[in-house]
């Protein structure tokens, strides 16, 4: 029996260690090609240190619907309305919805006291916020018509706006813009370790995603509230009802050429989860939203690279500016693309399949030589073999060197990750610096600590896409709970 063990594993590992080279080079060169996917990151990022796109005072003040979709949210509700009634646009000109969506609570009878239009929806079937929209549209199309406004903002009910909130979103509006996004701030940022990596990572996107793209007239994405569109992109109703209909949104308005701006002079508070199982459910859910949206407009995309349908050609163009704005609209499909490729799953496929079945096999064969143990990019490393020397293995081959191999990958993974996790503190480091003016007051000692948890959020995020993935997942509300109000904030 052990004779006959060792023969299947012998041909198994020959099997398996001819494989090893050709999978070795397919992925080097899926490996190029993500590298290809991130290469405009790095731009972005410094761009985003020093520029943002300004808008000059608006001419003229147009016509808004505000949609606010609510589970259960007799807490906040009334504290968002309140915000908007406080705005200094004119009140005539806003029109406040709300969708009361599989509501047990009061959330409908405040909002009818506050002042807005509430509609209720109750179908247990239809329970994401996207099916919420689609309802809401289907009630304005038929007692209003959508295009009787030119605009619509959508909010989460635990949103908070600042004063002059609509009126720097209708700057960009009056300028031509059609989908427009804004600075998302929090208003719980220092309740507990949870909420500050949810504010950390909303500071990140501002910087490292939507200031650049903005200055270029690129697009960037919407997340999820706090974002304004032109009634033409939904003159034949509202169709996203995906787990995360942001990301489809996002994704169909590139795919038909718009640009997505951001106003970075429009400031809303939102609040975060403190909970760790709260915040589990949401990110798992975020993750399986991102592959529904990948699946459902990756293609759109990927086409939209390569062959431009949507870019119009006028009578009276040059050809400079028609092969600028085809190249622009181009470059915005492979920006969207890129940022909705799951690259994570395709990167842990890549590494398990070679480097943890693979090339153990591999090793069993051939034997392990010089391999080094504590070298990688990371500053981490570089510091421990300055201190430690440049460790490395050598291994005879054999089925011993097949199960030392694996565990040596292991190690070698979790090393790298370790290095990463500090270097990810810095990242929280240049978002408190850079920030500073628009945090709220919290002290060294937290901010110190919140550096140190902030890498926990891209963690989590990873880890919960590889669930995603075969997890059936279903939305559930987010709990909102704080009671402070605009009149709080401003006051600090």
């Amino acid at each position: 029996m052990y004779i006959l063990a060792v023969n299947l594993f012998g041909s198994l590992a020959d099997i398996m260690s001819r494989a090893y080279g050709p999978a070795l080079a397919i992925s080097g060169m899926i490996g190029t090609l993500m590298a290809l996917f991130v290469i405009q990151d790095k731009p972005y990022k410094v761009l985003g240190l020093f520029v943002t796109r300004k808008f000059k005072r608006a001419e003229h003040n147009h016509k808004y619907a505000i949609l606010i979709p609510a589970r259960n949210e007799e807490t906040v509700i009334g504290n968002l309305i309140n915000s908007i009634k406080k705005q200094d646009y004119p009140q005539d000109l806003i029109t406040i919805f709300v969708v009361a969506d599989n509501c047990t609570d009061n959330t409908a009878q405040i909002a009818r006291e506050k002042g807005a239009i509430c509609y209720e929806h109750h179908n247990p079937d239809e329970r994401t916020k996207g099916f919420a929209l689609k309802y809401l549209f289907e009630q304005i199309q038929r007692d209003y018509g959508i295009t009787s406004f030119e605009g619509y903002f959508i909010f989460d009910s635990d949103n908070l706006l600042k004063k002059d909130y609509i009126s720097r979103m209708n700057d960009s509006f009056d300028a031509g813009e059609k989908i427009i996004t804004s600075y998302r701030a929090t208003k719980n940022f220092s309740e507990n370790w949870i909420a500050s990596t949810y504010a950390l990572h909303w500071l990140r996107s501002i910087r490292t995603r939507h200031r650049a793209r903005s200055f270029l007239h690129l697009a960037t994405n919407i997340q999820g509230t706090g974002f304004l569109f032109a009634s033409e992109i939904v003159k034949d109703g509202w169709k996203y009802t995906s787990l995360t209909e942001d990301r489809a949104l996002t994704a169909d308005c590139v795919v038909e050429g718009y640009e997505i701006s951001y106003n970075d002079e429009a400031i809303f508070y939102d609040e975060q989860p403190v909970s760790l199982k709260v915040a589990l459910r949401q990110r798992l859910r975020w993750s399986k939203g991102h592959l529904q949206a990948f699946a459902e407009s990756g293609w759109g995309l990927f086409k939209n690279i390569f062959i431009d349908p949507h870019t119009q050609r006028y009578d009276d163009d040059k050809w400079y500016n028609y092969t600028w704005r085809t190249i622009r609209h181009r470059f915005m499909s492979f920006d969207t693309f890129a940022q909705l490729l799951p690259k994570n799953i395709i990167n842990i496929f890549r590494w398990i399949i070679v480097y943890l079945i693979l090339y153990p096999f591999f090793c069993s064969q051939f034997g392990l030589d010089n391999i080094r143990i504590l070298y990688n990019s990371t500053w981490l490393a570089h510091v421990i073999t300055r201190i430690f020397g440049d460790i490395t293995v050598s291994l005879p081959a054999g089925a011993e060197t097949y199960v030392l191999t694996i565990l040596i990958e292991l190690w070698v993974r979790i090393y790298y990750r370790i290095g990463l996790y500090f270097f990810k503190t810095l990242e929280a480091v240049y978002l408190f610096i850079i920030e500073n003016k628009r945090m709220p007051k919290i002290s060294i000692w937290k901010k110190i600590l919140y550096c140190f948890t902030w890498p926990t959020f891209d963690i989590i995020g990873r880890y919960t896409q590889y669930v995603a993935l075969f997890k059936k997942v279903e939305w559930k509300p987010i709990p909102h709970k704080s009671e402070i109000t605009i009149d709080d904030i401003s006051q600090d």
